[in-house]
């Protein structure tokens, strides 16, 4: 969750918001669980962490803890991949992704990344995270997780493909995911907040499109889902 203008460790400077958050932090109802996918600061905003403060339970990658402690966040879960947390009868699984962490120029990789999924009941849903293309990884959370009813998968920041291949998906390879995992409806995540990268922002949506229909699916699997609108799932 990230609610501040900016992504930067100074709140004056860095990638400023292209698009508003849809509620505001204070209209919030209370939030039980917090899963976080990694320490990078477009995913993990210190202003948006002490708004909500203890009063949640977060779950973070291995190696994170430490930080949310010196912050007096101390109703925290670490968990490496494959380790899981029952609260309440639901299930939290850390599971793999590709990417990395770095906060400060002083550190690379101190923290683990990753993706999450989250089991109530029959009910199984799948959180990608920042990720590139791993399909041994994927199709490994779908054969031991899957199938999932819901997930949320990235589908934006990948330009220049030369650097960003290994480390965020674009949308064809979303729609591999989507099948890996064996996801019977996703959400496109991870576009039109901030411009971080070289695509034109609002082509990641065009593109999934573009692809679900050269490739035959469904779109209403994976359906461009505007940035706050509600959806409802049966």
């Amino acid at each position: 969750p990230i609610f501040s203008d900016r992504c930067s460790p100074i709140s004056f400077l860095g990638p400023k918001r292209y698009t508003r958050p849809a509620i505001q932090i204070n209209e919030l109802p209370n939030i039980d669980y917090v899963i976080i996918s990694h320490n990078h600061y477009d995913h993990l905003d210190l202003n948006t962490v002490l708004s909500i403060g203890n009063n949640t339970i977060w779950l973070v990658p291995l190696g994170l803890k430490t930080w949310f402690e010196q912050k007096g966040i101390t109703n925290v879960y670490e968990l490496d991949w494959w380790e899981n947390k029952i609260f309440n009868n639901i299930e939290f699984i850390s599971t793999p992704s590709q990417h990395w962490s770095k906060r400060t120029p002083f550190e690379r990789k101190n923290s683990l990344w990753c993706s999450w999924a989250v089991i109530f009941k029959d009910y199984r849903f799948w959180f990608g995270g920042d990720t590139g293309y791993n399909p041994v990884q994927f199709k490994q959370i779908g054969d031991k997780l899957g199938p999932f009813n819901s997930a949320a998968i990235p589908i934006g920041a990948y330009e220049p493909r030369w650097f960003m291949k290994n480390y965020h998906i674009n949308p064809l390879e979303a729609i591999k995911v989507h099948l890996d995992v064996q996801s019977e409806f996703s959400i496109p995540i991870h576009w039109g907040t901030f411009v971080l990268t070289d695509e034109i922002i609002t082509h990641p949506p065009e593109l999934l499109n573009f692809y679900l229909d050269s490739m035959q699916i469904n779109s209403n699997n994976f359906p461009n889902i505007a940035i706050g609108k509600t959806i409802r799932l049966n």
